[in-house]
Parts: structure tokens; sequence; C-alpha cells
């Protein structure tokens, strides 16, 4: 009896990679599900593409046994040399894993400040708290020149630091940050013209996992002449400005018995008058030189947003973006004056920005969008009343702080920059794929702090997206918030940090 040889079977594999093709791209098409979710998926239908492109190795291909046994080896070998060469470092903002060669890397080298001018640059103010001087993330009295090719920013100073995703405050020479060595979370106070080390303050505490990184991620606030700072895991400090002397600490979710959020505390304090408030199973208020809880507002699951101190319905209130709930009370009392209800399958991280008329704009990312609230007092009593004015899923922020400028919205959706229309939520533009980064308004030009470390002016235009100038910041991986304090530009990451000197008009 003959036997013809069979040819190798084809059809199963080019049917596997239409079926991958087709289910890549309705992932990516269709309008449900987010950002984040669309790379996740895409990173498990390849894997289970090339799961079922083995077994149609093995099992239906028909090549000979020597043939499998050779590409399967190949496979294999393969997949052991990029484990031995390279090391899992992370997920970027969009959850995308992140590899990097296991040697080889070139370690981060201090670069003095040997251009030190003679006189130091005069501030002209300072940066003291997340955010800047208003927690807006908005400076004034500054104009900056944006022609970078005839004259770019001055490196002073470039410098390693420990692992964290804390920004800098800076008063006067002091520029303080938070970072993580080893076993400790450490407060760091560096000179702000050479980048040396003035003062180290530690605590015996970790954070870590691989979604959310190592280390703080809070930014110190700078009040007079004390520190506050909040660690990774709830340590709250109060420290001497000028020695880093321990004044007074606590953990501030032990303490009030409250669940932290998974991802790391984040936290940075707010200082009004003689409190210090934070976000431990909602807002709460410490007497800021003894360290006594002052009062303890609406209990709510942490979230990582920020308190900030706003003015609406012509009243001062005490706002805080938390998990399913943004909450509003009296800053001296701790009352609760108004909440509103946010999704709760969410993070919430953007902090709530205000806008003319007693308006509030809440937005996170993950699917949900923005959301414009009026927030009004009834006329027969003193209750506020939180109305919903538009919502849109176009405008979404992660973890990045959204601008106010001249009637319109700026910031990136999803590390996308955007601009919108407040009247109505719809979208103007969106163009420049900056990833998950941060933003500044300095005077008339938007300066984006990519997610890879460059950075970018724009201008803030309505009509279209304009990128000014841009120059390469730092290395890796950047979460943290630039600070800009006179014409010197602070910008770090959980590797190193920077000082940039810009040329002003």
């Amino acid at each position: 009896m003959n036997h013809t040889k069979k040819g190798i079977r084809l059809w199963p594999l080019v049917i596997l990679l239409c079926l991958g093709i087709l289910s890549i791209g309705y992932v990516w098409i269709r309008e449900a599900g987010h950002r984040q979710d669309k790379f996740l998926l895409t990173q498990l239908l390849l894997i289970l593409a090339g799961i079922l492109g083995v077994i149609w190795l093995l099992g239906l291909s028909r090549l000979t046994w020597k043939t499998k046994f050779k590409s399967f080896a190949l496979i294999f070998v393969s997949i052991l040399t990029f484990i031995f060469l390279f090391q899992f470092d992370g997920f970027s903002g969009d959850l995308v894993p992140k590899f990097e060669l296991r040697w080889g890397g070139s370690a981060i080298s201090s670069i003095a400040a040997s251009n030190v001018q003679d006189t130091p640059d005069k501030l002209t103010n300072d940066f003291p708290q997340f955010l800047g001087p208003n927690r807006n993330a908005v400076l004034s009295g500054i104009t900056l020149n944006t022609n970078w090719e005839e004259t770019p920013p001055e490196l002073v100073w470039r410098i390693p630091v420990g692992a964290g995703w804390s920004g800098f405050a800076v008063v006067g020479n002091s520029a303080i940050t938070q970072e993580q060595e080893d076993e400790w979370e450490k407060v760091v106070c560096y000179d702000l013209n050479t980048g040396k080390e003035k003062w180290t303050h530690k605590d015996n505490a970790r954070y870590y996992t691989s979604l959310g990184g190592l280390g703080p991620r809070a930014t110190p606030t700078i009040d007079g002449n004390q520190v506050y700072t909040v660690g990774s895991t709830g340590i709250l400090n109060c420290l001497d400005f000028e020695s880093g002397r321990h004044i007074w600490s606590t953990n501030i979710f032990e303490e009030n018995n409250a669940e932290k959020p998974p991802w790391g505390v984040a936290v940075s304090p707010l200082i009004i008058d003689n409190l210090v408030i934070v976000s431990a199973g909602g807002a709460v208020a410490y007497h800021k030189d003894s360290g006594e809880i002052a009062w303890t507002g609406h209990r709510v699951k942490s979230a990582y947003s920020s308190p900030v101190l706003l003015t609406l319905g012509g009243t001062e209130q005490v706002v805080l973006f938390d998990h399913g709930l943004v909450t509003s009370h009296e800053p001296s009392t701790g009352k609760l004056l108004w909440k509103q209800a946010w999704p709760s399958r969410v993070e919430c991280a953007a902090q709530p920005i205000p806008l003319p008329g007693d308006k509030l704009l809440v937005s996170t990312a993950y699917g949900i969008g923005s959301k414009l609230f009026q927030i009004s007092k009834g006329n027969q009593s003193e209750k506020f009343i939180v109305d919903l004015l538009w919502e849109t899923i176009r405008f979404k922020a992660k973890f990045t702080t959204v601008i106010y400028h001249k009637n319109y919205l700026y910031g990136l959706d999803d590390g996308i920059f955007a601009c919108i229309d407040p009247s109505d939520g719809t979208r103007q533009w969106k163009k420049g794929r900056y990833g998950h980064g941060q933003t500044l308004l300095i005077g008339e030009v938007l300066l984006v702090l990519t997610e890879s470390g460059d950075i970018v002016l724009l201008k803030p235009d309505p009509e279209k997206h304009t990128e000014l100038a841009r120059i390469k910041g730092i290395t890796g991986q950047t979460w943290n918030n630039p600070a800009l304090t006179g014409n010197l530009l602070l910008v770090r990451n959980s590797q190193e940090a920077a000082c940039y000197r810009l040329q002003t008009q």
C-alpha cells in the first residue's frame, strides 16, 4: 500500500492569526472598556495566541518530530534568553509591562553644579507644597522664553535619588522630597543651587507593588519653620525645616482605624491656619504643632487625591476626592457641607478643579471621564446643592492635574493632551502623546513633564495643539510632579533628579 506524504497543515495557523488580528482590532475599536483594559486584553490575547501557536506546532502542524523539537527548543531558548537578559521593571501608566537589561545599564551619576551663578537667582516665588503656592499647578508672574533652540534650559545639577513618586517642595534655598532607601523611607532636603544633601530624616517603612512601584508618593508641605510629610504607609511627620529634627509623628491610618489604599498612601498634607489636614478614611485634621486630632470628617475609604481649600458658594471649604465620593468640610470644625457620589469601581487620584461661577470639575480615567458640578446654596437654607451640569468620557485625567486657563481646560486625556470647552464639555482637540505625566501652567505657557521624562512647552490654544519646545529632562518612567521656583525647574522620578535654569523674558 502506497502512503502519500501529507504537507504541512497551515489552515489552523492561518485561522489563528486571523482571529488574533480581528480580536485585537475589536478590542481597540469598540466603545466599551477603557484604555488600560484594552492594553491588558491585548496582552492576554497575545499570550493566548502564543500558547495556541505552540499547540498547533506540536499537535496540528504535521511537521516531522525532528522539526517540531527544533522549533520548540528555539522558542524555549528564546524565552530563557529573554528572562536571562531582562528583568521586570513594573508597569507604565497604561499598565504595559516594562523590562530592563539586568546588566550593562549605565548608572546615574551626579553632575555637579558647575554653572552656579556667583549670586544665586533671586527667587520670585516659593513652591511650598503639592502643585505650588495655590495647590492648582498654576504659577503667575513668570514669562518664559520659549525659543529653546537659541536659549535652551541650563542644567544646573543632576543627582541620583531613591525610589518614589514624591515631588519637591521648595522654600528659599531648600528643596525637600521623599525617597526610599532599602527598608527606610526618607525625607531629604537638598540645596536648591547645588543639589547637595542638607539633611535627612528616616522612618522604618517600605511600600512596593509591581503596579504601584516602590517608595513614598506624596509631596511634602512646608509651613514656616516646619515640614509635614505623609509616607507611603501613612506615617505623618512634622519636622524642623532647618535641620530635619523630628517634632512629632503618627500613622494616620492606624490612629483612625482606616483602610490604606491598595497602591500606597499618596495624600499631600494641607495646612490651614493651625491645622494640618490629610485623608485617612476621610478628611482628618491635626493640630499642626502638637499632632493631636482636631476633628474627624465624614468617613469614607481613602483614595489618592489630596485635600484642597476652595471657595464655593461664597464659603471656604476643604474638598477631598476619596474612593467613590467627593466631600466638602468646614475647615475649622470638619462639619460636612456636601457630598457627591462618584463611580466606586475606579481609582481616584486627580485633583478636583474649581471653575468660575462656583463650578467644580472632577475627573478620573478607567472609562469614566469628567463631570462638571454646580455648587450652590438653597434659597431657604444654608444647605448646599450639587447639580450635574455635564459629563463626558472624552476627558479622562488619571493622576495628572487639569489646568483651567482663559475659559478652557487643558490636560492629559489618558496620556494624550486635550483641550475641552468647559461650557458644555465638548473637546476642542486631542493631540500629543505624552503618557501619564504632569503639567504646570507658567504664565501663558503650559509645561508638560512627560511620562518618559521629556520637558515640553505647549501654547494653551483652544484652536490647535502647538508644541513650542522640548528637551530630554530625565531618564526613566516619570510620574512625579515638577516644581518651579523663580526660574529654576526641579524634575525627578524614581531614579534621578535634575535642576534646570529656564530662560525668562
